[in-house]
């Protein structure tokens, strides 16, 4: 992975120092991976991060000293620490950092701590001189993630381009005779030959009446003429997910077909219209649900408009609809979402067609390439 260059991330350990003021605490133990990579740029598979209101500490083991060191050498306000197998471990490191800093106030991921690793820091604490009190937070960082900084649209526009060149090698080879998981594996192939370093997920490919199936996981049946088939897949490219749906015919798409079809692409080009900053991400779902039910298909919508994109598939905003006591806010200029409208009809079939966009102050941008016909192979 390419870390975020030292300006970016020094941007985002300043955004951080302020949410924390805000919330009155000293300091932010970070547990989440995608947090601790968005904060430091490290990627690795096991890590601990100790936020302050002027440095970051790392803490990983031995498997990731190279890597640590690195980062450190590129980035003075991050201090890195390999816990040396034998000789402690990464909570210890940890917990000695806290120790160190002697905050009042020590926060901490809710969302991303389990019971049992709560109640065995707090002991590790306690056995300190340490006597912070141990505050619950959530979403903290992920509220900073939700909003790109240039260097990480830069990636997901790139990437945004690769998966639309991805769809392009595709959609021809949805063919008659075609295995779902056979389709799904030239897909995954695909993205890596088109410079993706994994699949963002377990690829979909919904033929037929499996179609009706929002999350349908690819199986053996095999694709006949005359089928919808809903592909749905997405790549990660230097840590940053992007994320794309199309729908094709086997062969010339039936009336039906094609006014389903229609009509779903209607309702994505009405939510992007309606996704501008300040508007609320429950209204351009709402764009999206009034469009669909002007063709008599409100129903078939069954699930929300879109989420966003970033160091994880899904994340902040998410359009959806409108739920009491857990509205999403306004868009902002720098957020990077999907819009993808479906419809499902059980025992005959559905249609999703599914982008990402970029919100900006002149407007949406589309960072993929959108469809504009239906499209039979």
């Amino acid at each position: 992975m390419t870390p975020a260059p030292a300006e970016r991330l020094d941007e985002r350990r300043v955004a951080l120092s302020r949410a924390l003021s805000v919330q009155g605490i000293d300091a932010l133990v970070v547990t989440s991976r995608p947090n601790i990579a968005y904060l430091t740029g490290f990627f690795g598979s096991a890590g601990l991060l100790l936020a302050t209101s002027d440095r970051l500490v790392l803490v990983s083991d031995t498997r990731y000293t190279e890597t640590l060191h690195h980062l450190a050498r590129q980035w003075p306000a991050l201090e890195a620490v390999a816990t040396p197998p034998g000789r402690g471990s990464a909570e210890e490191s940890l917990v000695d950092a806290v120790a160190h800093v002697a905050p009042s106030r020590l926060g901490f991921e809710s969302t991303h701590l389990t019971v049992r690793q709560h109640v065995d820091f707090a002991s590790r604490l306690d056995a300190t001189t340490c006597r912070a009190e141990l505050i619950p937070t959530e979403g903290v960082v992920e509220t900073l993630r939700a909003r790109k900084d240039p260097w990480e649209i830069a990636k997901l526009r790139e990437a945004g381009r690769r998966l639309s060149d991805v769809a392009k090698c595709i959609i021809p080879k949805v063919l008659a005779g075609s295995s779902e998981r056979q389709l799904a594996a030239l897909i995954e192939w695909e993205l890596r030959q088109k410079g993706f370093d994994k699949p963002a997920f377990d690829t979909i490919v919904a033929s037929g009446p499996n179609a009706a199936l929002p999350h349908h996981r690819a199986g053996e049946r095999l694709v006949g003429e005359g089928d919808l088939v809903v592909i749905d897949f997405g790549g990660m490219l230097d840590g940053y997910a992007v994320d794309m749906t199309r729908t094709v015919t086997v062969g010339p798409p039936s009336h039906r077909q094609r006014e389903c079809w229609l009509a779903v692409a209607a309702a994505q080009r009405a939510a992007f219209a309606a996704a501008r900053v300040g508007v609320d991400a429950e209204d351009v779902d709402a764009a999206a649900r009034a469009s669909l039910a002007a063709a008599g298909l409100a129903e078939a919508f069954v699930h929300g408009l879109g989420h966003g994109l970033g160091l994880e598939v899904h994340e902040r905003p998410r359009l959806s609809r409108r739920r009491s006591g857990a509205a999403e806010g306004p868009l902002a200029a720098g957020m990077v979402f999907t819009l993808e409208p479906g419809v499902y009809v059980p025992g005959w079939g559905g249609v999703r067609i599914e982008d990402d966009v970029l919100a900006t102050d002149a407007g949406p941008e589309w960072l993929t390439e959108p469809v504009v016909e239906v499209r039979a192979t």
